[in-house]
């Protein structure tokens, strides 16, 4: 007997649409369980490493947005994992949040299960490309298929945010990233803006990788930053 195409965590506060959906998905060969609450499907995503995670955009303990936070800066989470929201409504600007979050698709109720399997297979045929090989910058490692990040054989953690914002500067080392190009990267959030969080992120970053030295991500006053300077380029 075959064995499932990709195990799936389903986790939505409708009872009716949870048991149709573990129902079909497990005819169509998915290894699937499901979780009523947000604990739960936490907790199924970090014991059970799933390969894609439905999630309700609207549940009664946390919103889909919320969840999709956690989900991203959690150490014990897969990076990786595949995640589609199950929208209430059509226009739902949580949507838009969801993929600004890291979702990687959504779905507006009520949807066909043929319009399901086909956004299913895109999200798991994307996901499963050829991974990045590490990347070197001297003695700095980035990882991205396994989101593990080293500096001289050391192992760097680094949250969410702080991790794109290294892949972002690491893409051209020795170019100044301007701050909205940050911001639009990271944040996606476009046009100027007066808030502190780049700056804090930044700093926090700088004294992640190289505390002693800082060595790394150099701050271009009134520009934005770069992630090595020049004279090591």
């Amino acid at each position: 007997m075959r064995g499932p195409i990709a195990s799936v965590v389903i986790c939505d506060d409708d009872q009716i649409t949870l048991e149709l959906l573990c129902e079909h998905l497990s005819t169509d060969r998915f290894g699937v369980v499901s979780a009523s609450c947000v604990s739960e499907a936490l907790r199924l995503c970090r014991e059970s490493d799933p390969d894609l995670l439905l999630l309700g955009l609207s549940l009664s303990d946390a919103s889909g947005v919320e969840i999709l936070r956690t989900i991203r800066d959690d150490q014990e989470i897969d990076p990786c994992l595949a995640v589609i929201l199950l929208a209430g409504r059509r226009g739902d600007s949580g949507c838009v949040q969801a993929l600004d979050c890291g979702a990687d698709d959504y779905l507006v109720k009520p949807f066909s299960l043929t319009e399901l399997r086909a956004r299913i297979g895109a999200v798991l045929r994307r996901r499963s490309l050829p991974a990045e090989s590490p990347q070197r910058i001297g003695d700095l490692v980035i990882d991205t298929a396994h989101r593990r990040v080293t500096v001289a054989g050391r192992q760097v953690p680094l949250c969410r945010r702080q991790f794109s914002l290294l892949r972002v500067l690491a893409s051209d080392p020795a170019r100044v990233f301007t701050k909205e190009e940050l911001i639009g990267a990271v944040w996606g959030r476009r046009g100027p803006s007066k808030s502190r969080t780049l700056d804090s992120h930044a700093s926090r970053l700088r004294r992640e990788l190289d505390p002693e030295c800082a060595r790394f991500v150099f701050n271009c006053w009134g520009v934005g930053y770069r992630l090595i300077d020049r004279q090591e380029a």
